[in-house]
């Protein structure tokens, strides 16, 4: 039995089910539109960079994405902004790891922002950084179950040892990326957020006296 094969069926199955349960959600037009949006700009952001390992724009945008708009949105705009940038990439059973990946990337931001309103430069930039590590372990479960044999606790260790400077590039691109750009990404989505997210207030029927 292939584990890997296995383990992308499985992922498939719980997407399904979990943009299911979201979609039930009294989620309106534009909160979709703005999904699409930013996946998409993540997941296009991968293109240009494809020739330098692991450095790209994904997981800053995809994080920033999910600090703003919180920890749903944030694994939603992640989940679809690696299977859209794989429709140019190549897709594969590796796509729904990576969903789970970017997805997780823009939940844990939303989490952090509950608990750190507003984190210095240099801590978010840290934070970017080790999700280049934590997406890096992630990738290497999958790569792990699907290519590696015997599966013992020994040769997930070398998987991981092997990809430690594909995960420090991820790392050191993420923290380059938060550091210079992130300050100006939170104030320009949470003020676009402020703009479509009003609460519309009633208007009193005027009664006709005369």
């Amino acid at each position: 039995m292939n584990y890997g094969v296995l383990s992308a069926g499985i992922l498939l199955i719980s997407f399904i089910l979990v943009f299911a349960s979201y979609e039930r959600k009294n989620i309106s037009v534009k909160e979709i539109s703005l999904i699409a949006t930013l996946s998409g700009l993540a997941g296009v952001g991968r293109v240009p960079f494809a020739a330098l390992p692991n450095v790209q724009p994904t997981t800053f945008l995809v994080m920033i994405s999910g600090y703003v708009f919180g920890p749903g949105f944030g694994f939603m705009t992640g989940a679809f902004a690696a299977l859209s940038s794989n429709f140019f990439l190549g897709q594969g059973p590796w796509t729904p790891w990576q969903m789970l990946a970017w997805g997780l990337a823009g939940f844990s931001s939303g989490i952090l922002k509950k608990y750190i309103k507003r984190p210095s430069r240099l801590f978010f930039s840290t934070f970017a950084f080790c999700w280049g590590f934590l997406f890096g372990y992630i990738m290497n479960l999958w790569h792990w179950l699907f290519f590696v044999y015997p599966h013992t606790f020994k040769s997930l260790i070398i998987t991981n040892m092997n990809s430690f400077y594909f995960d420090l590039m991820h790392g050191v691109g993420n923290f380059v990326f938060a550091y210079l750009f992130g300050k100006d990404f939170i104030n320009i989505l949470s003020r676009f957020k402020d703009r479509i997210s009003y609460t519309e207030i009633p208007v009193k029927k005027i009664e006709n006296k005369e």
